[in-house]
């Protein structure tokens, strides 16, 4: 655990009395969270965040871990997710951890669409177009919003297991991205095979349409003629 005022040994002043209550306190809020005792943390977190010694911004994974404690659980991820937005506007020096976060909360509350939309706004821009993890997110992302759905009843049973071929397109794009910055990453490609055995997939119902058409045209056109009956003669 490191200190905000931790002593120097080169130290030539010594630290005044508030410094010394100001770490102290800065402690107390790291044991109440290792004791789960979000009350008391959250009451430390808010006399830290008021003191000018602090930056409050930079202390904003403390912040989201106890905000909104007190709420029910879609309240707290409201206010969490907009708390995470706020600090992507007033801390910029750490804007790609909290857009990970950001993500990863919008995933858990189950706005997935939400989630794509934020990264791809974010992506396309410096630093975040040189992440793997966000591109991966962003893959992964695409791949499960391109998943056929059941709310329609008057799909056919061929067409009930289609992937969206534009969710697939981008899934891939985002994901060869990834592989591209992280070679190492085995996820990356294990579902950039997945999407290839998709595509295959998705091919195949239209292919055996088709054969099916064309022996239909073919039945029409090897219909046997009918034979002359033949009278007897008198």
């Amino acid at each position: 655990m490191s200190f905000v005022f931790a002593p120097s040994p080169d130290a030539k002043t010594p630290n005044t009395t508030r410094k010394i209550h100001i770490r102290r306190l800065y402690d107390v809020l790291h044991i109440c969270l290792q004791r789960n005792d979000v009350k008391r943390a959250t009451r430390a977190w808010t006399i830290l965040a008021h003191c000018k010694e602090m930056s409050w911004q930079t202390m904003w994974m403390t912040g989201v871990h106890i905000l909104a404690e007190n709420l029910d659980e879609s309240e707290k991820t409201s206010e969490r997710i907009e708390f995470l937005r706020v600090m992507m506007l007033q801390h910029p020096d750490d804007r790609e951890n909290i857009l990970k976060e950001l993500v990863l909360r919008l995933i858990i509350s189950k706005q997935y669409s939400e989630a794509l939309d934020d990264l791809e706004l974010y992506l396309p821009s410096v630093p975040y177009q040189d992440n793997p993890l966000l591109h991966l997110y962003a893959g992964l992302l695409s791949l499960y919003l391109a998943q056929p759905t059941s709310q329609h009843t008057t799909l056919t049973p061929a067409s009930q297991f289609q992937f969206n071929p534009s969710g697939l397109r981008n899934a891939q794009t985002f994901l060869e991205r990834a592989k591209s910055l992280d070679p190492m990453n085995p996820m990356t490609e294990a579902f950039l095979q997945k999407i290839q055995n998709l595509n295959g997939a998705s091919a195949r119902p239209d292919e055996e349409s088709e054969k099916s058409d064309e022996e239909a045209l073919e039945g029409l056109h090897d219909t046997p003629k009918r034979k002359r009956v033949r009278t007897a003669s008198n």
